[in-house]
């Protein structure tokens, strides 16, 4: 029998996705990370109920040049290759100029170092758990998800079994109130899947995550909630059509209005729970007569800023601007 989490009858479930540590993506850090204090002292052996795990070490200057080298010499091969492939017939492409790594924003703590936890003694990144981190936790078998409602935040673990990933199975390792949290960063370098967790107490994380969307939606992005006793006849009926589609066990709704005007109305479904990625539901925009707004017709404001970024390289809707 799956054992779902669930928040408090009167708490909104916001977000949950699958995270964990992020890792280093820099020559030096690649495929490592480390836990520092104020002083970047390494503090891993310090943290309660911890088990053993890997020290690593950056990589000499001539070490990550060397790694970089063999890189770029298998990347020429590969489009030696492709080139070879195409000159026969195949319709084969190399990689697109829109993958190209991005500059470090931060490159003390993105190139030279990379630590995943800041924390001085007594913190609330101290308190983060062990499972998050890939070299501690069996990825294979096992998942994190962080969780976010509108009380708090929440780390839990679950069981993974690739055959049938609908298998859930929580155990809360940590939770925090979100008034811990002083904000929330973007970190893009390199393949824009990190979030930077700020605490008020002056410690934070740095978290990697597939599907980084949600929690900023409700983390970062300032959204404009609406409660539903506020809203008028029409978008009241507007509602009650798109919840009766719904499954009767879906979370309450989460209705928000972009600067445009237009309402979103989303709603999660605990049913959809899945330890590969998290939980997701159904969404529906309207404007302010209570008329659904289709994809053509949506504004740039209706698109959360991670959205437009994975817009950047694409054709953005009829009659919208291309994103800068």
């Amino acid at each position: 029998m799956n054992v779902v989490w669930q928040p408090d009858a009167d708490e909104i479930l916001l977000a949950r996705v699958p995270a964990t540590f992020a890792t280093g993506a820099a020559m030096r850090v690649r495929g490592k990370r480390w836990f520092r204090d104020t002083e970047r002292n390494d503090i891993q052996r310090e943290l309660d109920g911890w088990p053993e795990g890997p020290d690593h070490k950056a990589r000499s200057t001539g070490g990550a040049v060397g790694l970089g080298a063999v890189r770029g010499a298998a990347l020429a091969l590969g489009v030696a290759f492709l080139a070879v492939l195409s000159s026969a017939g195949g319709n084969i492409s190399g990689p697109s100029s829109s993958s190209d790594p991005r500059s470090s924003a931060d490159p003390a703590d993105e190139c030279a170092d990379f630590p995943v936890m800041w924390a001085a003694p007594g913190t609330v990144a101290r308190t983060l758990p062990w499972q998050l981190d890939p070299a501690r936790r069996n990825q294979k078998q096992y998942r994190t998800h962080l969780i976010v409602t509108d009380r708090r935040l929440l780390v839990v673990d679950t069981p993974f079994h690739e055959w049938d990933t609908t298998i859930v199975d929580d155990k809360v390792l940590w939770e925090t109130p979100r008034s811990t949290v002083q904000s929330i960063e973007r970190r893009d370098f390199k393949d824009g899947g990190d979030l930077k967790v700020l605490f008020t107490d002056g410690s934070w994380c740095r978290l990697h995550t597939r599907l980084r969307e949600p929690l900023l939606r409700y983390l970062l992005d300032r959204l404009d909630f609406v409660p539903q006793v506020s809203l008028t006849p029409a978008q009241q009926k507007a509602v009650e059509t798109f919840v009766a589609g719904q499954a009767p066990e879906s979370a309450p709704l989460i209705v928000t209005r972009s600067k445009c005007g237009c309402y979103h109305v989303d709603r999660l479904a605990p049913s959809t729970t899945s330890s590969f990625s998290g939980v997701s539901g159904e969404s529906m925009v309207m404007d302010a007569e209570g008329v659904e707004v289709g994809f053509e017709q949506l504004h740039l404001e209706d698109f959360s800023p991670e959205t437009l970024r994975k817009l950047r390289f694409h054709r953005p809707p009829s009659g919208l601007p291309s994103p800068n």
